[in-house]
């Protein structure tokens, strides 16, 4: 009979023939609790850590969260779920060509936007101010991402996931441009923690990944919404294929698969066996031109903001409503049936009231959301 573990130390031994040298290896990862039973089965860290992402609760609730446009009666347009789908893939293709741990670059994919609340950036701007007027810290994606994997998903036992899955997570900044990533190597978990408390405090602290396998997924996430935002915008009317900076076009191409195209190739050529992650200049430049367009003519066009002040009222409500029933005990109250029902005695003494409710609205899916404030359902409807 075929010795499970043996497999597994098959598989590590083939990751020291086929990983390039500055590569995470499978046999490095570590995990917060040692008495974890992965220790004990027959796959490796980092595939097991993106089982457990697929498998989450709040993987399932991207099929119904914001990318950019809310509230679009449009199938084709790109919702989160397709999102993370994407990065993960152009982030593997990139790390297949480069000698990098896939299962590593895939976890880290899956689960970096877990945290995103409902509506997308407007709903996070929405949360931030509001987690900052109660003295809990700026709300950021990123953050609310390991927060909801390390301490809130299994009912408030976490799934114990590798550093450098978290780290990934934790760093993948897309929004951020940078011409050239070199990773913050010699992480442990104390390191990550007092990252995310310098990030609660200040959004804007820059973070770098521990790995070249996260740095390709920070890489990867532009690459895969810089293309696609725009098509979605033309098949929404916002823009025209010809309002493309004519600079951008020339090095980037004019549609989402020759961007992509475009992109990964000069990642890869800069970055085959160097030690770090990099775009050339002249890609870079253009890439920054092409994210201001985005910006300018996308992300802030009043065309797309209609329902923007009413989405920010509800939040608000929402918040107080949830906070008090908390505060009073509720026991009807959707955060007691819909969240804490079941939930560990150490998650809820762990935390602040306030803290449980950014926790629950952070999980919410935009219809959920919508459901949990009929009085303004009516008014934004598509």
């Amino acid at each position: 009979m075929i010795d499970l573990n043996s497999i597994q130390a098959e598989l590590n031994y083939r990751e020291t023939n086929m990983l390039v040298p500055g590569a995470t290896p499978s046999m490095t990862a570590v995990r917060r609790r040692t008495n974890d039973h992965s220790k004990h089965g027959y796959r490796q860290d980092f595939s097991l850590d993106a089982d457990r992402i697929l498998h989450s609760r709040a993987y399932s609730r991207y099929i119904d969260k914001t990318q950019v446009f809310y509230l679009t009666p449009n199938d084709h347009i790109t919702h989160r779920a397709l999102h993370v789908q994407l990065v993960s893939k152009i982030a593997r293709t990139i790390g297949r060509f480069l000698g990098l741990n896939q299962d590593l670059i895939e976890a880290v994919a899956l689960g970096h936007d877990i945290g995103h609340p409902p509506f997308g950036h407007d709903g996070e701007r929405f949360l931030s101010a509001i987690c900052e007027s109660y003295g809990i810290g700026f709300f950021y994606h990123s953050v609310q991402s390991v927060h909801f994997l390390d301490q809130v998903e299994r009912k408030g036992a976490g799934w114990n996931l590798c550093l450098q899955t978290l780290d990934g997570i934790l760093c993948h900044d897309g929004e951020i441009h940078n011409q050239l990533l070199r990773p913050d190597k010699n992480k442990t978990f104390t390191i990550l923690d007092r990252q995310i408390s310098l990030k609660k405090n200040d959004p804007n602290v820059k973070l770098i990944p521990m790995s070249l396998e996260g740095c390709v997924v920070r890489f990867a996430d532009t690459i895969s919404y810089i293309g696609r935002d725009i098509e979605d915008a033309i098949r929404l009317k916002l823009i025209q294929r010809s309002n493309i900076p004519i600079d951008c076009t020339k090095l980037l191409g004019d549609s989402n698969g020759v961007i992509v195209y475009r992109l990964v190739t000069d990642l890869i050529l800069n970055s085959y066996q160097q030690p770090y992650i990099a775009f050339s200049h002249d890609i870079s430049n253009a890439l920054e031109k092409l994210k201001a367009f985005n910006l300018k003519k996308i992300y802030l066009n009043p065309a797309i903001k209609q329902h923007t002040k009413k989405i920010e009222e509800l939040f608000g409500l929402l918040f107080e409503n949830l906070l008090q029933d908390l505060k009073t005990k509720k026991q009807t109250s959707v955060i007691f049936t819909g969240f804490l029902d079941g939930m560990a005695p150490e998650y809820i003494q762990a935390h602040t009231s306030e803290e449980i409710v950014r926790d629950f609205i952070a999980g919410m899916t935009d219809q959920y959301f919508l459901r949990c404030c009929p009085e303004g359902l009516d008014q934004l409807t598509p």
